[in-house]
């Protein structure tokens, strides 16, 4: 895929590159604009009279949304590419089958020995629980 996007940079001109990069500053900055004003107006709106907190400003309202930005969101990224990550959750066919299988016993051993296991425990003498039996 990033052979792919090297060929696309490749066959655009300069002033083209330009202009798109151009054009993402621009709508960063829109972004951060839009969305102080939106902040600005929520937190004008509902914090002084739900929390008793006082009114803010455009650049206090931008200053939380890159505050909160940094400890919740990040910086970017996307998805990592890494080889390592495919590998942590593959599942193995053999061992969940074998697990699962036994599940088909469990409402005649309940109905067995469950109910009797279940009132023998519950009517012993209260005993403290030691860490051998957790």
């Amino acid at each position: 895929m990033t052979n792919y996007w090297k060929h696309k940079i490749r066959t655009k001109k300069p002033a083209t590159i330009a202009a798109w990069v151009a054009l993402g500053i621009m709508a960063a900055i829109a972004f951060v604009v839009l969305f102080g004003f939106v902040i600005m107006w929520l937190w004008n709106w509902l914090m002084p009279e739900v929390f008793g907190l006082i009114t803010i400003t455009y650049w206090q309202a931008v200053g939380l949304l890159i505050l909160s930005k940094i400890l919740f969101g990040g910086f970017g990224g996307g998805k990592s590419h890494h080889k390592s990550s495919n590998k942590k959750f593959k599942c193995d066919d053999n061992s969940s089958k074998n697990e699962f299988s036994k599940w088909k016993h469990y409402d005649k051993f309940w109905e067995e020995e469950g109910n009797q296991a279940f009132e023998t425990y519950v009517n012993r003498p209260n005993e403290p629980i030691t860490d051998e039996q957790v």
